[in-house]
C-alpha cells in the first residue's frame, strides 16, 4: 500500500518562501506521475504542478506548472529518499490553501495531468497561509 504524507506548511508573509515535502512509502514503479494540488474551502481542488518520472525513451523527467504559479514554484522529486518537494517562492495571499500531494503509479503524466481523478493516491494535506 502506498502512503503519502505532506509536511512543511505554515504561515508566511507575502513575498516569503516555503518548501513542502511529500514523503512516499510503499512500492513505486518506474513510470509515475506526481502532483501538487491545493484547495480553498468551498472551491474545487486546483492543480499546481506535476512531475512525470519515467525512462528516457518515454520522456524521462518532465515538469508541468499551472500558469498561476509558473516562475514562482518548483516541483521536484528525490528518488534517493522517495520524497517529492514543492519549493514556493514569492508567495501571495491568494496562494493560501490546503496543499495536497498526489500520485499515479500506473503511468507517466500526460495531457490529463491537471485532472484530479487520474491520481490514485493522496496525502492528508498541509495548510499554507500567506498574509499580506
Amino acid at each position: 500500500q502506498v502512503r503519502l504524507v505532506e509536511s512543511g506548511g505554515g504561515s508566511v508573509q507575502a513575498g516569503g518562501s516555503l518548501r513542502l515535502s511529500c514523503a512516499v512509502s510503499g512500492q513505486i514503479y518506474s513510470r509515475t506521475c506526481w502532483a501538487w494540488f491545493r484547495q480553498v474551502a468551498g472551491k474545487e481542488r486546483e492543480i499546481i504542478a506535476s512531475i512525470s518520472v519515467g525512462p528516457l525513451y518515454v520522456g524521462g523527467i518532465v515538469e508541468y506548472y499551472a500558469d498561476s504559479v509558473k516562475g514562482r514554484f518548483t516541483i521536484s522529486r528525490d528518488n534517493a529518499d522517495d520524497t517529492m518537494y514543492l519549493e514556493m517562492n514569492r508567495l501571495k495571499p491568494e496562494d493560501t490553501a490546503m496543499y495536497y500531494c498526489a500520485s499515479d503509479l500506473r503511468r507517466i503524466c500526460g495531457d490529463d495531468w491537471t485532472n484530479p481523478s487520474r491520481y490514485n493516491y493522496w496525502g492528508q494535506g498541509t495548510q499554507v497561509t500567506v498574509s499580506s
